[in-house]
């Protein structure tokens, strides 16, 4: 089973405002914060931890039957960037789910699953045009659209 996400990094600015008092501390762990405070681009660390808790979400709901998306439950840890790759690890109720994430200048797209590396799958991004629903014909494992992107995700 795997998950996806997306994050339209210019969609994401102008909806969120991550610097104001408390968000952080709502939603992400102090060892989370930590990673985003000693970070030399803290912008793209939040939404890359952020992207990885979604993906992660995505599977365990399915998963477990569980219906809350309560992020400070979503656990990122051993999260490693190298260039434009991240990976990590997600912990959701003692289970633990592997990530690898692409970070490019205008998105971030994380796949997460219960092995490592993430079970072989083939990802497409496009544009996201919400009118346009063809791509459910495609069957794909886990779909994420948000802002001007649309990921898929097929095993």
């Amino acid at each position: 089973m795997i998950g996806n996400d997306i994050v339209d990094l210019y969609q994401a600015d102008a909806d969120s405002n991550w610097r104001r008092k408390g968000y952080l501390q709502k939603v992400f762990t102090m060892e989370e914060q930590q990673l985003i405070q000693t970070s030399s681009n803290p912008c793209q660390m939040v939404w890359l931890l952020w992207s990885m808790k979604e993906a992660v979400y995505k599977i365990h709901s399915r998963k477990k039957n569980w219906q809350a998306f309560a992020p400070g439950k979503l656990c990122c840890t051993e999260v490693k960037i190298s260039g434009q790759c991240a990976s990590g690890v997600v912990t959701c109720q003692r289970v633990r789910y592997f990530t690898q994430s692409s970070l490019c200048p205008d998105f971030i797209h994380t796949i997460a699953g219960e092995s490592f590396p993430v079970e072989a799958a083939r990802i497409r991004i496009s544009s996201y045009d919400p009118s346009d629903l063809s791509y459910r014909n495609t069957a794909p494992a886990t779909v994420s659209h948000h802002g001007r992107y649309l990921a898929l995700a097929y095993l």
